[in-house]
């Protein structure tokens, strides 16, 4: 294991951390910023990537049988007795901490002397994975919110969201400190 890789590691467990101590905290700012956020007229910059969000979600939604439509940016659902729910997108849905907790990790983790195709691979899978999984995040919150209701829905996308998040975060800087920038740095002697 690599000097970087090993504090790539140390950071996401200390982040991780943080961020299960203070998700009450955080949900709530986050709540508190979206406000905001919409009373400044940056709804609009927020509904540019939750719309085509909304369609993708709803297009894996129809690939596992749950009956999904497309309204702006909210996802209407129907459970399995014909009752529908709708579902909003919002700032708070989008994955931008996703993206921030990736760039964080990509400062530590790309410290050494590895090539730039390597770098640009590292940055590619990171950004197209996180994509992914912000992707199965919101498809997975209105599969339980169609499934168990929108309290339970509530509840995931508030803990079992950044589960999946850190989850994959361990998994991609594993892949990438394993196939992609294994030349280039020096590994630490025991």
């Amino acid at each position: 294991m690599t000097l970087s890789s090993s504090n790539v590691y140390r950071g996401l467990v200390a982040a991780t951390a943080l961020m299960l101590v203070l998700l009450p905290v955080v949900t709530t700012v986050d709540d508190l910023l979206n406000t905001i956020g919409v009373n400044f007229g940056l709804d609009y910059a927020v509904q540019v990537v939750a719309r085509p969000e909304a369609h993708a979600v709803v297009g894996i939604l129809g690939l596992m049988g749950v009956r999904a439509a497309v309204a702006g940016s909210q996802i209407l659902i129907w459970d399995g007795h014909g009752h529908a729910q709708y579902l909003l997108i919002s700032a708070t849905c989008i994955g931008w901490q996703s993206l921030l907790l990736l760039a964080l990790s990509l400062v530590v983790g790309l410290r050494g002397p590895y090539s730039p195709q390597a770098r640009s691979q590292v940055v590619l899978l990171g950004l197209l994975g996180t994509l992914l999984v912000n992707l199965t995040r919101m498809s997975a919150v209105a599969v339980v919110a169609a499934w168990g209701g929108f309290m339970p829905a509530v509840i995931f996308h508030d803990y079992g969201g950044t589960a999946l998040i850190v989850l994959w975060l361990f998994a991609f800087w594993f892949a990438a400190n394993r196939w992609i920038l294994t030349g280039g740095q020096e590994t630490e002697s025991a």
